[in-house]
């Protein structure tokens, strides 16, 4: 157990560091060079991709030796049998698992209100470039739950964690506008920084669109590809003109909050947690035609 949790804390993310700083700085220094800064970074928005960053990478260890400690119990004690970590099978099985697991964690992240108000911040700058890719929510409770069926299945918890981390470090190349298309075959397998330039676009072609992390095979296959066809819009569709991290991080949290209270039946309160963002009750709810019968037996809309 103690080996495990060592794992969980020598996280790779950080021997990566150096790269993406480094990756960061030439990527921002050409644009300026070049005179293309415009519309494509702010040094503020820069520094506030880069402290998010940071405050979220030092959660992520607290998070993941939770992860660690559940996961571990689900392997040893729950799994009804051990994959072998010392087989490729093994490996590529699980790093498959891992990316299509956080497919549909990520598809969830922006069709539930209450997984959106955590993953809003990564898409609420206005900006597009490798810092980008720092922007992340501090709030990471539903990752602790969208791994689980890994160590149920006898996937070393470890390998759940490092596969993970794999995935994210692949996903900071995507974050770019200077490279453009690649060759058609990458284009067709892997996610690549045109596909998820249109992920981030908040043009109504682009919403809800490409949520793969290293293949964008499962778009493909559940029907949510979209190739680019024009520079996206970035950013919320509803913007919030702030730096301000913590605002960044919380205030679709506030905005759930205040629906709930005004909300005076329990499927609108539910409605507004657990819908998609922007969800909102029809017009004329069903529940408020009262029949002649409902009124006979005392039942109302008020008390539906």
């Amino acid at each position: 157990m103690l080996e495990a949790l060592r794992h969980s804390l020598d996280d790779p993310i950080r021997y990566a560091l150096p790269f993406f700083l480094l990756t960061i700085v030439i990527e921002l220094v050409t644009l300026a060079v070049f005179g293309k800064s415009e519309g494509r970074f702010t040094a503020r928005d820069s520094v506030t991709n880069l402290a998010t960053g940071a405050v979220a990478l030092a959660l992520t260890a607290v998070f993941h030796a939770v992860e660690l400690l559940l996961y571990a119990a689900l392997y040893v004690y729950v799994a009804p049998w051990h994959l072998p970590a010392d087989r490729w099978e093994t490996w590529v099985g699980a790093f498959i698992g891992v990316d299509l697991l956080w497919y549909l964690y990520h598809r969830g992240s922006h069709r539930i209100r209450v997984m959106w108000a955590a993953h809003q911040v990564h898409h609420n700058s206005d900006y597009f470039n490798t810092t980008t890719a720092f922007r992340q929510k501090w709030n990471q409770w539903f990752g602790i739950l969208i791994w689980l069926p890994l160590p149920l299945l006898g996937v070393p918890p470890w390998m759940v964690l490092a596969f993970f981390s794999a995935n994210l470090i692949y996903q900071f190349f995507t974050h770019t506008e200077t490279v453009g298309k690649l060759p058609r075959p990458i284009e067709f397998i892997f996610n690549t920084p045109s596909h998820h330039r249109v992920h981030h676009g908040s043009d109504a072609l682009y919403l809800d669109r490409n949520y793969g992390g290293v293949f964008i095979i499962w778009d493909r296959m559940f029907g949510t590809f979209q190739a680019e066809q024009h520079r996206p819009t970035y950013g919320l569709t509803t913007p919030i003109y702030s730096n301000n991290l913590v605002r960044l991080q919380f205030h679709e949290y506030g905005a759930v909050l205040r629906d709930i209270r005004g909300a005076k039946r329990w499927r609108h309160r539910l409605g507004y947690v657990f819908g998609p963002p922007g969800w909102q009750p029809t017009p004329v709810d069903c529940s408020e035609r009262q029949t002649p019968a409902m009124v006979g037996a005392g039942l109302t809309s008020e008390t539906l």
